[in-house]
C-alpha cells in the first residue's frame, strides 16, 4: 500500500508540475509579440493597415496598373517600373521611403522608374497631407515636399491624434504645419495655401485611392513591379520570413523583372539574301 500511495503522490506531483509549466509557457509566449519601437520599425501610434506587415506576395497575374500623371523619377522607358501606393501617416511607408527607396535609386539608376501614388488609409488627416504634396507637385517640388513630410512624420502623427480628439482644431493645426513646410522649401506660399484651402487636388488623391482599390490594393505600402503586386515594406536584400524561410527582397524582385524584360537571345536573326 505504501508503494502504491507513493506512486500516486508522484503522479499527482508530476501533473501539478506539468500544469505549472504549461501556465508559464503560455504566459511567456503571450509576452513575446512585437513591442513598440521594435528594431527596424518606426515608432508611431498610428496603426498601419493590416496588409502593411504582410509577406511580399508576387501574384501570377500581371495588373496593368497605370502610372497616371503622378510624380516619378527615372526614365519613362526604363525596363522596370515600380508604382507604389502609399500614404504619409503609414509607419511602414516611412520605413520604405527612408531605408529602402534610396538603395533602389542608387543601385538601379537608369533601369528603374519609380512612381508615387496615394492610397488613403487614415482618413481626413491623411487626405489633407496627400493634397498638400500634390500642391507642391503643382510647383515642381513634390520630392522636396515628400522628403519634408517624412522628416516631420512625428509631428504629423501628433496632428492626427489631435484631429481624433478635436477635429476642427486638429485640422487647422495640420493645415498650418503643411503651409509652413511649403514656406520652408521656398514654394510660392500664396499659391500653395490657396491650393490647399480650396481642395484643388482632393479629386486627384481620391482617384489614386480608387484606382488602388480597383487593382486589388488593400493596404500600404503596396507596389506594382512591372505589374506584379508586392505588399509590405520588405527590405532591399533577401530576408528571413516569419516561417524561417528566406524571402526575396526588392533587389531580387527587381533583378528578376530586369531579366524578364531583356530581349530574348533566342530570337533568330533574318539576313538579307542579296
Amino acid at each position: 500500500m505504501g508503494w502504491i500511495l507513493s506512486a500516486n503522490l508522484l503522479a499527482l506531483l508530476a501533473l501539478i508540475i506539468a500544469v505549472v509549466a504549461l501556465v508559464f509557457y503560455i504566459t511567456d509566449e503571450d509576452e513575446e509579440g512585437c513591442p513598440p519601437g521594435a528594431t527596424g520599425q518606426p515608432t508611431a501610434t498610428v496603426q498601419p493597415s493590416p496588409a502593411a506587415q504582410a509577406t511580399p506576395t508576387p501574384t501570377p497575374t500581371v495588373v496593368e496598373a497605370s502610372v497616371d500623371d503622378d510624380p516619378s523619377w527615372g526614365p519613362e522607358d526604363a525596363p522596370v517600373t515600380i508604382i507604389e501606393f502609399s500614404e504619409f501617416l503609414c509607419p511602414y511607408c516611412q520605413r520604405f521611403a527612408l531605408q529602402t527607396l534610396p538603395q533602389i535609386e542608387q543601385a538601379y539608376e537608369g533601369e528603374v522608374r519609380y512612381v508615387y501614388r496615394d492610397f488613403i488609409v487614415h482618413g481626413e488627416s491623411s487626405l489633407k497631407i496627400s493634397e498638400a504634396a500634390e500642391c507642391a507637385d503643382d510647383q515642381g517640388k513634390f520630392w522636396e515636399y515628400h522628403d519634408k513630410l517624412w522628416e516631420e512624420y512625428n509631428t504629423l502623427v501628433a496632428h492626427y491624434q489631435t484631429v481624433g480628439e478635436q477635429p476642427e482644431t486638429g485640422m487647422n493645426d495640420l493645415a498650418t504645419s503643411l503651409k509652413g513646410y511649403a514656406s520652408d522649401l521656398g514654394l510660392d506660399t500664396a499659391t500653395f495655401n490657396d491650393c490647399l484651402d480650396t481642395g484643388k487636388n482632393t479629386a486627384e488623391v481620391q482617384k489614386d485611392s480608387q484606382d488602388a482599390r480597383t487593382y486589388g490594393v488593400t493596404g500600404t505600402p503596396s507596389f506594382f513591379i512591372n505589374g506584379q503586386l508586392v505588399v509590405g515594406a520588405i527590405p532591399f536584400e533577401d530576408y528571413q520570413g516569419s516561417t524561417g524561410a528566406m524571402q526575396p527582397g526588392f533587389k531580387s524582385i527587381i533583378d528578376e523583372a530586369l531579366a524578364e524584360a531583356e530581349p530574348s537571345s533566342a530570337v533568330p536573326t533574318v539576313t538579307s539574301s542579296s
